[in-house]
């Protein structure tokens, strides 16, 4: 346990900025998993809907360092690609 009065502070702001990256890390996950599943199941029309929104996401979490920007760049060609190759 911190000891010093900007050791609390300290841990005190760690753990909000964590709970805010959970929250960012979470969004991107499930709309990966949304897109996904709507190509699984050959709905491309609204999985492609649900591509920029995806890239918000993932590009947010990226900017405020959450996951790396090599990263996102991943994910977002990823994502891109298997919408590509299903058509």
């Amino acid at each position: 346990m911190p000891i010093t009065k900007s050791a609390k502070k300290a841990l005190r702001a760690s753990k909000r900025k964590r709970t805010f990256n959970l929250h960012r890390k979470k969004a991107v996950s499930d709309i990966v998993k949304k897109v996904k599943k709507l190509q699984l199941n050959k709905k491309l029309d609204e999985a492609r809907k649900l591509l920029p929104q995806a890239y918000k996401a993932i590009d947010k979490a990226a900017k405020r360092g959450v996951i790396k920007k090599n990263n996102a760049d991943r994910k977002k060609s990823r994502l891109a690609s298997l919408l590509n190759k299903t058509a």
